[in-house]
């Protein structure tokens, strides 16, 4: 059943998917919309800005974003009209699934796509001898930014008021029992120095992971109370676990903590630049 969703969703896209001089593959926002069944291009352009600020917050380079484009068309008495349109990378087009109405079994199905399809990146980065471990780090730091503030909206909407506490149990649960502070003293980190920012690229997806999961997840179960979205963000983190011990992957408490933090990259990377 999953792999006949995956290949549903896989058609569906993939028939949409433009690829540019470069190998660059793009979606074009009004043919995205068509299928993602939107009738008026105001209500996804909505969507289509919010997924662009998302980026802009998080510091994501322009080519990560969007492009916008005039695309012309002929109308029934043979004028020629232009509109407004956008190339979408991979990523705002996993950022519009994931900010569009998850009931809709076409926005489920985009999810999925995207979702796969970035995941399949990351990893093709992850072992890419051509990125730094650095850049790994930077990148998917980047990522679990517009990841958390989607799964914190989410989370307020099933009920979530004590966030500390729902976070803990997303750690608890993919860390064996450690909470966040846990975690930071194993790591040897000053007082409210941000753990995320202190992790190698490995232990940073896995938390990605984590986190994208749990969104869907809340989402899905139309979780609408705290304490069951607690434990459901527990059951995913201890799922990502089991699937990385399963699979002779490494813990993430077993990763080496970085002698750099983000925060320290990207200063020296501002001062180079």
């Amino acid at each position: 059943m999953e792999n006949s969703i995956e290949n549903i969703s896989n058609s569906i896209f993939e028939s949409i998917k433009h690829i540019d001089e470069d190998g660059n593959e793009y979606w074009y926002a009004r043919e995205l919309m068509n299928v993602l069944e939107y009738k008026k291009w105001q209500n996804f352009h909505n969507v289509i800005k919010t997924a662009e600020q998302s980026c802009i917050n998080s510091g994501l380079e322009k080519n990560e974003r969007l492009t916008e484009v005039s695309k012309s068309y002929e109308s029934g008495n043979g004028t020629v009209r232009y509109v407004k349109d956008y190339k979408l990378s991979r990523y705002i087009c996993y950022l519009i699934a994931q900010n569009s109405d998850p009931r809709k079994e076409i926005i489920a199905l985009a999810q999925a796509y995207f979702t796969i399809q970035t995941r399949k990146m990351e990893l093709l980065e992850l072992n890419s001898k051509d990125i730094s471990e650095d850049e790994k780090r930077i990148k998917s730091r980047k990522r679990i930014r517009i990841s958390n503030t989607l799964l914190g909206k989410t989370a307020l909407k099933s009920g979530v008021k004590n966030f500390d506490k729902f976070h803990n149990y997303g750690y608890k649960g993919l860390y064996n029992g450690e909470t966040a502070n846990d975690i930071a003293k194993r790591k040897n980190l000053r007082y409210n120095e941000e753990i995320l920012d202190n992790m190698c690229s490995g232990e940073l997806i896995a938390n990605e992971f984590r986190i994208n999961l749990t969104k869907e997840a809340l989402e899905n179960k139309d979780i609408n109370n705290e304490h069951d979205a607690n434990i459901e963000h527990y059951n995913i983190g201890k799922s990502v676990r089991n699937v990385i011990k399963e699979n002779g992957g490494t813990l993430p408490e077993n990763y080496p903590t970085p002698k750099k933090s983000i925060k320290e990259l990207n200063k020296n990377k501002k001062l180079i630049k």
